[in-house]
């Protein structure tokens, strides 16, 4: 695919699935692997799109893996799922991938690691404010870059730059006492905003990040809040929110499971990339 092609093509059918991308994902997920889009077409005409993400040699991501409602159940979608696969024959290869399709997966060696919940709620205001939480424009990429690296499976500067740079999105970092501790963005939606990542320390520090960022965006809209089921305060800080579950994805992979530490994760990236 190209640029436009992964905006106008790929974006808008994960809108038509009800998927809610945001209203700028489209311009960092292509540049973080302008050769891991992939379209299906029968007659020039677009059917099947998929995204298979080589952050490095050694990790992928694979999303966006969409059959056109009349296409589906005849053979198309395979095709192009083996060929994101043998894009990414090297990595491990990670996927959000809906729980009725976890069988199909598994055919293709992924295992499950744990499920991811979508919380919907409203957004909210409140009075108050915390020393700890400041712009992330205030704290050093490198810093940042750091402490993502040691909750995401691979370094990722490429895409967090651009990520940061979003418009239409707020983006704070929590610091205790000089110690890069958390960070979050909230983007702006089709349908209001999502978290994306959540990454904190501590469940204290996770809902400051939470109710700061709140504060920073128009009280009532739609929010979104990816959470790994497993990590238990993170599902608390969702219901103490009033939000609901809307959705669920099993969070798979080809190999190990990366390393990482799921109580520091209240709020995964992207269902797209990871």
């Amino acid at each position: 695919m190209t640029k436009d092609e992964v905006s106008t093509i790929a974006v808008k059918w994960a809108a038509e699935e009800g998927w809610n991308p945001g209203l700028h994902d489209a311009i960092c997920f292509y540049n973080t692997d302008t050769s891991g889009f992939f379209l299906g077409l029968i007659n020039d005409e677009p059917i099947a799109c998929i995204s298979a993400v080589a952050y490095d040699n050694e990790f992928g991501f694979m999303g966006f893996y969409i059959v056109r409602p009349e296409y589906r159940s005849k053979g198309y979608g395979i095709k192009i799922w083996n060929t994101a696969i043998d894009y990414l024959k090297t990595q491990n290869i990670g996927l959000d991938g809906v729980i009725e399709q976890q069988p199909n997966y598994k055919k293709s060696g992924f295992s499950l690691a744990y499920n991811n919940i979508r919380y919907e709620g409203k957004s909210f205001r409140t009075n108050d404010t915390f020393p700890e939480i400041v712009p992330a424009s205030e704290v050093s990429f490198a810093e940042l870059l750091h402490y993502d690296s040691e909750l995401f499976p691979v370094t990722r500067p490429a895409f967090l730059k651009c990520w940061f740079d979003m418009p239409d999105s707020h983006s704070l970092a929590a610091v205790v006492d000089g110690k890069f501790s958390g960070y979050c963005i909230i983007r702006k939606c089709l349908k209001g905003y999502k978290f994306g990542p959540l990454f904190a320390d501590n469940n204290v520090l996770a809902e400051k990040l939470f109710v700061s960022a709140n504060n920073l965006i128009e009280k009532d809209s739609a929010v979104y809040l990816d959470t790994p089921e497993i990590n238990k305060d993170a599902v608390a800080l969702a219901l103490k929110y009033g939000m609901s579950k809307v959705f669920e994805t099993a969070r798979m992979y080809t190999k190990q499971q990366p390393d990482i530490d799921i109580s520091k994760v209240f709020g995964v990236t992207t269902f797209e990339l990871g």
